[in-house]
């Protein structure tokens, strides 16, 4: 079995596998840059669960960032009937493609993370 967290980012959570790839909310780091996210609500290693209250002190996430992407567009339309007002506008969010490079558990050595 794979091992797997599922990580709060920007108050979305998503389900991160190790060496996978995944779109995320805009974060606002350089292409190349790591980042090590903390905020793990659940986490299974071979058939072991540990569930956070909320999120689990000891496991991290170590990241990294490979592009930014703009996503599909979105449209959102106004409308008063009878009235002759409609006004119609979109825009197209920004993601940022990851790279999951590691799971590990925060010790001593990594207390600067």
């Amino acid at each position: 079995m794979n091992s797997y967290a599922i990580v709060n980012i920007k108050g979305m959570q998503f389900k991160l596998f190790e060496k996978k790839y995944v779109y995320i909310p805009y974060l606002k780091l350089e292409i190349g840059k790591k980042k090590i996210l903390d905020q793990v609500c659940l986490f299974s290693d071979d058939g072991l669960v540990y569930i956070g209250t909320p999120f689990i002190k000891d496991i991290r996430v170590n990241i990294e960032i490979l592009k930014h992407v703009k996503g599909n567009k979105i449209i959102i339309f106004k409308k008063k009937r009878r009235k002759g007002y409609k006004i119609k506008n979109g825009f197209r969010p920004i993601y940022s493609k990851i790279k999951v490079i590691s799971f590990f558990k925060k010790t001593s050595k990594n207390i600067n993370a």
